[in-house]
């Protein structure tokens, strides 16, 4: 199969622990596009904290695209705009925030520069250091909401969030609702992830679903790594999903997106 797509996850996939992309991720990743092949980046992250990434990798140059938000936003690199978005209800967000009272669960949004919470916590402390974005702690979240946003987050303590997941799933079935890291579950609009977004860009380049690669490590991923042509896990993967993927490659520290482009692009 000749494949014209490869999608990665950003957090614990193509990136090493350290936030960087590998110096052997990176020369491959420029070799894939050397030979016509679009690397697109998928991230639950919002757009401006994937924005580095897709600047050292020269997306723009080769006329790529990113997936953020987990599918809520797709930007056109080279035209420097969105092309499709897909936002919660201000009436949404404010009913995910009465169900995270309810559950002792903080709650997170998103303006267009700033993380939006009306308590602190460790978690949150790692979404505010992964996005680099300003974090807005403010005395009602449902005052300072007054807009459609793409996404929230409900952050605790693992074992305790999945079941906050279940009960969630089960209460609000109009949500898409997926956990990033263990201590993060995102909520999006219905319909929206990341398989979907994948999707309706590969329909506007033309590109059919099994000539795509996806690459990823949580359940956030999963939806792409199914509906791709080949779904690949990093070896760092949740253990329960181990699976669910065509292959497992590498570890994200152990350059495990290089090796999906030797064996799967180069070669």
């Amino acid at each position: 199969m000749k494949y014209k797509m490869l999608v990665l996850d950003l957090d614990d996939t193509l990136l090493c622990d350290d936030h960087s992309i590998s110096d052997r991720n990176k020369e491959m990743l420029m070799k894939a596009q050397e030979k016509g092949i679009y690397v697109v980046l998928a991230s639950g992250r919002p757009t401006a904290a994937m924005l580095r990434y897709a600047e050292e990798l020269d997306l723009k140059k080769y006329g790529s695209y990113i997936i953020s938000y987990n599918g809520a936003i797709i930007t056109d690199l080279s035209q420097q705009k969105s092309i499709f978005e897909q936002r919660l209800s201000k009436e949404q967000i404010h009913g995910l925030y009465d169900f995270s009272l309810a559950n002792n669960v903080d709650i997170i949004t998103y303006t267009a520069d700033s993380i939006i919470s009306e308590t602190t916590s460790k978690y949150i402390d790692v979404e505010v250091q992964l996005t680099q974005m300003k974090f807005n702690k403010v005395d009602c979240f449902k005052t300072a909401v007054t807009e459609p946003a793409v996404k929230c987050i409900l952050l605790e303590e693992p074992e305790y969030l999945k079941t906050v997941e279940a009960k969630l799933k089960h209460e609000k079935p109009n949500k898409s609702v997926a956990i990033s890291k263990p201590f993060f579950l995102e909520v999006m609009p219905q319909g929206i992830d990341k398989a979907a977004s994948i999707a309706r860009l590969a329909e506007k380049l033309g590109i059919r679903q099994e000539e795509i690669i996806a690459v990823g490590n949580a359940g956030n991923d999963l939806t792409m790594v199914e509906y791709a042509g080949l779904g690949v896990w990093v070896d760092n993967i949740t253990p329960e999903l181990r699976g669910c993927a065509n292959v497992i490659v590498a570890s994200n520290n152990d350059h495990g997106v290089a090796e999906v482009v030797e064996r799967y692009i180069l070669n």
